[in-house]
């Protein structure tokens, strides 16, 4: 088993299964990408600490905290409700909802200074990059998964996330393209409408129909073609989040410095 004791400044990749973090002073820490399923907390201090991910089964002083989180979030984005109904006419309508609220955010966006869609905050993606990676999703989700597509599926600038960053020049993906914020809104609002036209086109059977999922996804868990359009959405709520997180705090900055 591996013990870590003291303090830990940088490492890279590493398999710390099991590890026991004993008498340590973490604050100020930063976890990127990192599995912490199973993980024990007895006696910590985690006061200011801000989590953002994947949560379930968590509980905090014997209080399930996932369903609390949830009904929050579905409080404050009532759009974001519309994803607990994967039929066809309810993914009609998720997708009505995410598009005009982009819209919004890009309008809001083309009022801000020149250069905010290439601002990066805390490391995160800058605007730009956000759409490009929902361009990546849509391509593995709609057309690999959904579609069965095998040919010309994924746009050389597309942004995968980060653990596939090595799988992702087998799919033709370029990652060290640099494509101008113009084309990446052309190409980003050609994939929505590529959405939109597969859910006015699509039947009942084959929205259930079986649908292999995108080569970063684990290919023995089964997945029907609406539940990859489901996929699509959901990352364009998560990512609409984030993206409105960071430029508030950059329209922050640029209040805080005038």
């Amino acid at each position: 088993m591996n013990h870590v004791t003291g303090r830990v400044d940088r490492m890279g990749p590493a398999n710390l299964r099991g590890a026991q973090v004993h008498d340590a002073d973490m604050s100020g820490a930063s976890f990127r990408e990192v599995a912490l399923n199973g993980v024990r907390m007895r006696g910590v201090e985690l006061a200011g600490a801000d989590i953002d991910g994947y949560i379930d089964g968590l509980r905090v002083n014997g209080v399930e905290v996932e369903p609390l989180v949830e009904a929050e979030l579905n409080r404050r984005y009532p759009e974001r409700a519309l994803l607990q109904d994967r039929s066809i006419g309810g993914l009609r309508a998720a997708l009505d909802a995410f598009e005009a609220m982009w819209e919004a955010t890009v309008e809001r966006v083309a009022s801000m200074p020149p250069g905010t869609v290439d601002v990066s905050v805390d490391d995160e993606w800058s605007f730009a990059r956000t759409l490009r990676h929902l361009v990546f999703c849509t391509d593995g989700w709609l057309r690999w998964g959904a579609q069965g597509r095998r040919d010309d599926v994924f746009w050389p600038a597309g942004v995968p996330h980060t653990a596939f960053d090595a799988g992702a020049p087998a799919l033709g993906v370029d990652l060290a393209a640099a494509p101008s914020y113009d084309e990446v809104l052309e190409v980003r609002r050609g994939r929505l409408q590529e959405v939109r036209e597969y859910l006015a086109a699509v039947t009942p059977e084959q929205a259930g129909s079986p649908a292999e999922p995108p080569p970063w996804m684990d290919q023995s868990e089964p997945f029907v073609a609406a539940q990859c359009v489901w996929v699509v959405l959901s990352e364009e709520w998560e990512h609409h989040r984030f993206a409105t997180r960071d430029l508030d705090l950059i329209d922050a900055g640029a209040a805080a410095s005038t």
